[in-house]
């Protein structure tokens, strides 16, 4: 079963919208660039009404390994997901200091980008167009891989069902493409998920 991910969540609503839809993982961003960043409080609050079957993946873009590992320790959240320039001793160095999962993402635009992504030491990798940007990627891109993976960059409710069709990723990760106005649009949640299901019908 694909394994789906709800990114950039930041209001109670959207939390239980999550909770209703079945999701497998849930993210908050803590990077201060972010329109959906969160703070390391606001997310304990938010947890408090999260389903305990849902695991909480904070995204990080070039953080210092200690905070991202305090974070993990302290049960904010569940996994890293780091998306900034972090390499194999920034990982080395996390993985010293927490034994909680870490994800990598990656910014594919080139075969170069493949190889390094399939040689990341990372848990799991995410294949990206970019930081939040809300277009995709040539898939074309991805070739073989033999590790599993998270697609996102550009997914909606439209186009997640060829992703899957052509790619059979691990796992699908959204976040612009279930928002109206820059906010989680529940029905536009649920009609990614619904499309994410209705592939594995068929």
């Amino acid at each position: 079963m694909t394994k789906i991910k709800l990114c950039g969540l930041t209001r109670p609503q959207d939390i239980a919208e999550a909770n209703r839809l079945g999701v497998d993982y849930i993210g908050f961003v803590f990077a201060p660039k972010s329109s959906r960043m969160v703070l390391p409080s606001e997310v304990m609050k938010l947890r408090e009404g999260l389903d305990p079957s849902i695991k909480a993946v904070g995204v990080f873009v070039n953080e210092p390994a200690d905070q991202v590992a305090w974070l993990l320790n302290q049960g904010v959240i569940d996994i890293a997901q780091l998306h900034g320039h972090e390499d194999a001793a920034y990982l080395h160095r996390l993985r010293n200091l927490t034994d909680k999962p870490v994800w990598q993402a990656f910014r594919i635009k080139s075969r170069e980008d493949m190889e390094r992504a399939k040689q990341s030491d990372a848990d799991m990798i995410l294949l990206d167009s970019g930081a939040g940007t809300g277009l995709s990627f040539n898939w074309g891109l991805i070739g073989e891989i033999q590790r599993p993976y998270l697609l996102a960059g550009g997914l909606t409710p439209g186009n997640v069902g060829l992703a899957l069709k052509k790619l059979s990723p691990w796992g699908v990760d959204v976040s612009s493409g279930i928002e109206t106005d820059g906010r989680k649009d529940p029905e536009k949640m649920a009609a990614f998920v619904a499309a994410v299901r209705k592939d594995e019908r068929e």
